[in-house]
Protein backbone atom coordinates (compact mmCIF):
# COMPACT_ATOMS: atom_id res chain seq x y z
CA UNK A 1 0.00 0.00 0.00
CA UNK A 2 1.56 3.44 -0.84
CA UNK A 3 1.97 5.90 2.07
CA UNK A 4 0.72 8.96 -0.49
CA UNK A 5 3.27 11.13 0.95
CA UNK A 6 2.43 14.63 1.43
CA UNK A 7 5.05 16.95 0.30
CA UNK A 8 7.76 17.46 -1.79
CA UNK A 9 11.07 15.89 0.04
CA UNK A 10 13.34 18.34 -1.82
CA UNK A 11 11.03 21.93 -1.87
CA UNK A 12 8.41 20.69 0.58
CA UNK A 13 5.42 21.73 -1.90
CA UNK A 14 2.28 19.98 -0.69
CA UNK A 15 1.12 16.94 -2.95
CA UNK A 16 -2.47 16.30 -1.56
CA UNK A 17 -3.22 13.13 -1.82
CA UNK A 18 -5.12 13.94 -5.71
CA UNK A 19 -1.84 16.08 -7.00
CA UNK A 20 -1.00 15.65 -10.61
CA UNK A 21 2.47 16.80 -9.41
CA UNK A 22 3.12 14.38 -7.35
CA UNK A 23 6.13 12.37 -8.94
CA UNK A 24 7.73 9.02 -6.99
CA UNK A 25 10.36 6.53 -7.99
CA UNK A 26 10.35 2.67 -6.81
CA UNK A 27 10.59 3.59 -3.06
CA UNK A 28 8.11 5.75 -3.04
CA UNK A 29 10.22 8.94 -2.71
CA UNK A 30 8.18 11.83 -3.60
CA UNK A 31 8.56 14.69 -5.49
CA UNK A 32 6.85 17.60 -7.22
CA UNK A 33 7.14 17.38 -11.04
CA UNK A 34 8.94 20.22 -10.78
CA UNK A 35 11.60 19.16 -9.00
CA UNK A 36 11.80 16.24 -11.08
CA UNK A 37 12.09 17.62 -14.52
CA UNK A 38 14.23 21.06 -14.12
CA UNK A 39 16.15 19.68 -10.57
CA UNK A 40 16.29 15.95 -10.26
CA UNK A 41 17.17 15.74 -13.80
CA UNK A 42 14.50 12.06 -13.31
CA UNK A 43 16.71 10.91 -11.50
CA UNK A 44 15.98 9.94 -7.98
CA UNK A 45 18.92 11.52 -5.68
CA UNK A 46 18.04 8.39 -2.15
CA UNK A 47 18.28 5.65 -5.30
CA UNK A 48 19.18 6.57 -8.47
CA UNK A 49 16.15 5.20 -10.21
CA UNK A 50 13.76 6.70 -12.33
CA UNK A 51 10.28 8.54 -11.44
CA UNK A 52 6.70 7.82 -12.25
CA UNK A 53 3.43 9.61 -11.63
CA UNK A 54 2.24 8.92 -8.45
CA UNK A 55 -1.30 7.01 -8.58
CA UNK A 56 -4.17 9.25 -6.93
CA UNK A 57 -6.12 7.33 -4.39
CA UNK A 58 -9.91 7.04 -4.66
CA UNK A 59 -11.55 9.74 -2.24
CA UNK A 60 -13.92 6.93 -1.02
CA UNK A 61 -11.09 4.58 0.27
CA UNK A 62 -9.21 7.54 2.34
CA UNK A 63 -11.23 6.50 5.44
CA UNK A 64 -10.14 2.90 5.07
CA UNK A 65 -6.90 3.43 3.68
CA UNK A 66 -5.55 7.09 4.76
CA UNK A 67 -2.66 8.57 3.10
CA UNK A 68 0.39 9.71 4.99
CA UNK A 69 0.62 12.59 7.57
CA UNK A 70 4.73 12.72 7.86
CA UNK A 71 6.59 15.21 5.93
CA UNK A 72 10.05 14.02 4.52
CA UNK A 73 12.12 17.27 3.68
CA UNK A 74 15.51 16.77 3.26
CA UNK A 75 16.54 19.51 0.41
CA UNK A 76 18.67 17.88 -2.30
CA UNK A 77 22.34 18.36 -2.37
CA UNK A 78 22.58 19.73 -6.16
CA UNK A 79 25.92 20.27 -6.70
CA UNK A 80 26.55 16.28 -5.42
CA UNK A 81 23.39 15.03 -7.17
CA UNK A 82 24.33 16.85 -10.78
CA UNK A 83 28.03 15.55 -10.00
CA UNK A 84 26.89 11.88 -9.23
CA UNK A 85 24.33 11.08 -12.53
CA UNK A 86 26.64 13.00 -15.08
CA UNK A 87 29.30 9.93 -14.53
Amino acid sequence: MLEIRPTCEHCNKALHFDSEEAMICTFECTFCKDCVNDVLKQVCPNCSGGFEKRPIRPEGMLKKYPVSTKEIHKPVDLEKHLKRISN
